[in-house]
């Protein structure tokens, strides 16, 4: 009987302190949650405020963002950013969205950063064009201008072979009137740029930005405002064999 007594002290202590141990464990697993929250947390607000133009770019162009669609963003250079893996945002701040004001790449990005280039056209069939339109104003550009005039009435093909054959095109790149379209520019500081980018199944869309600074670790900030938005493209489902 005592013996009985004894191994039901003993199992309940045993119970007691793996009750406690566990509770333990719980409690430490909970506080470095909390502190990986935090620290996520606190790593975002660092790394938007990385992205963000200085408070001097937004007072210089405080006229320009009160107008509507338009804004300020910075870029970073995607080789030393993204491919080095410095920040947890999904293309290292190298990318931008017109249509969803993001960064994070794959929701629909219409511009990059890259080797000293600007960039459209990514994933897929996806594809654009860039065209350098010089040291003029954004303010001074319309649908009307001649040469924004050669994107604005352009209609991307609903076929995916065509669909491809129009992305290697934007890699050639066409020539009107000494302005070239193309894929990729060579960045220009001070130079306004035409931009028509066309992302199937998220959006087309035609912005026009300007180049306003180049700081030291290669980054661009851009002022820019979109001119149209197209209707969503969507590629048709070619027919298999034996199809209706």
């Amino acid at each position: 009987m005592k013996r009985s007594r004894s191994f039901i002290v003993l199992l309940f202590g045993f119970l007691f302190i793996s009750s406690t141990s566990v509770w333990a464990q719980s409690t430490d697993r909970d506080t470095l949650l909390r502190e990986i929250e935090s620290l996520r947390s606190q790593l975002k607000t660092h790394e938007d405020t990385l992205l963000a133009p200085s408070p001097e770019d937004y007072t210089a162009f405080a006229d320009f963002l009160r107008q509507s669609n338009t804004g300020l963003i910075r870029l970073l250079p995607r080789e030393e950013y993204d491919t080095k893996n410095k920040l947890t945002i999904r293309g290292g701040g190298a990318y931008y969205s017109f249509t969803r004001l993001t960064h994070e790449y794959g929701y629909g990005s219409d511009i990059s950063l890259e080797m000293g280039n600007l960039s459209v056209g990514f994933a897929g069939t996806d594809y654009g064009l860039l065209a350098n339109l010089g040291d003029i104003s954004i303010d001074s550009l319309t649908l009307d201008t001649p040469s924004v005039q050669v994107l604005v009435s352009y209609t991307p093909p609903t076929s995916e072979p065509q669909a491809r054959i129009e992305k290697q095109r934007s890699h050639e790149g066409l020539q009107v009137e000494k302005i070239s379209y193309k894929k990729r520019l060579p960045v220009v500081v001070n130079s306004t740029y035409l931009l028509r980018s066309i992302s199937y199944g998220d959006s087309d869309v035609l912005v026009v930005f300007r180049v306003v600074r180049k700081d030291a670790d290669g980054s661009l900030v851009l002022a820019w405002k979109l001119l149209k938005q197209y209707e969503i493209p969507k590629l048709e489902r070619e027919k298999t064999e034996g199809s209706q």
